[in-house]
């Protein structure tokens, strides 16, 4: 198994409190850092008997880290979505997501095959949406720790009710009724309903504030900011 100790201090080390990452520190001071430790497991065997809390640490923490260390390596950057001429160049970002850059256990992943057919189809956890991030302020804050097998599901639990109770994520308007919440729970919806009825019940079981929601409350989705989610030292 992965040794997450030096992910776990480096992200002790150039996060927040906020989820936002100090880049230019990051940059400045341990450039190298990911890519020394990665190469150190690249070639380690994947064990495919890990149970299913091995496997939710160990990709969660590899996506984060892969999209940490591309970051790293293009900063600095204004944006995960680049602009052409004040237009969004959706190629060049889909293949943020879709290129086999990252090497380990003797084979090429991408991002959206770490997401897509290993924790969704395969681990089948919704709250993974709350956790892996792309490095943007829309995406859910990135833990100031790594994730370890048996801390991953009261970690897991925390990440959900600190994005649900974040007003920037979900808010709800008692004059119109009408619950706001982020693009996440529409891009993702079949996932959350996979374990509830509706997204208002699923939102409201992580509320620290009890709120007149059901299944056929209204749902508003937020803006969804691509901007890079980084703190200024």
């Amino acid at each position: 198994m992965i040794d997450f100790e030096p992910w776990d201090k480096l992200l002790r080390q150039y996060v927040d409190q906020q989820g936002r990452v100090d880049y230019i520190a990051w940059k400045t001071e341990q450039p190298q850092a990911i890519a020394d430790w990665l190469s150190t497991e690249k070639n380690l065997a994947f064990t495919s008997n890990c149970n299913t809390f091995e496997q939710l640490a160990l990709w969660i923490n590899l996506y984060n880290a892969f999209t940490i260390s591309t970051i790293l390596e293009r900063y600095p950057l204004e944006s995960i979505r680049p602009r052409i001429l004040g237009i969004p160049n959706w190629l060049t970002f889909l293949w943020f997501f879709q290129r086999r850059a990252y090497y380990i256990f003797g084979e090429r992943y991408s991002l959206a095959q770490i997401e897509n057919s290993l924790l969704r189809d395969k681990l089948q956890e919704p709250r993974i949406h709350f956790a892996i991030v792309c490095a943007s302020v829309g995406c859910p804050l990135l833990r100031a720790g790594a994730y370890f097998p048996e801390q991953v599901t009261q970690q897991l639990d925390e990440d959900a009710r600190r994005f649900i109770n974040n007003p920037g994520k979900v808010r709800y308007d008692s004059d119109s009724k009408t619950l706001y919440c982020s693009k996440i729970f529409k891009w993702y919806r079949q996932d959350f309903l996979k374990v509830t009825s509706s997204i208002p019940e699923y939102i409201r079981s992580y509320l620290e504030t009890d709120l007149p929601m059901n299944a056929s409350t209204p749902i508003s989705y937020l803006y969804y900011d691509w901007s890079l989610n980084q703190r200024i030292s």
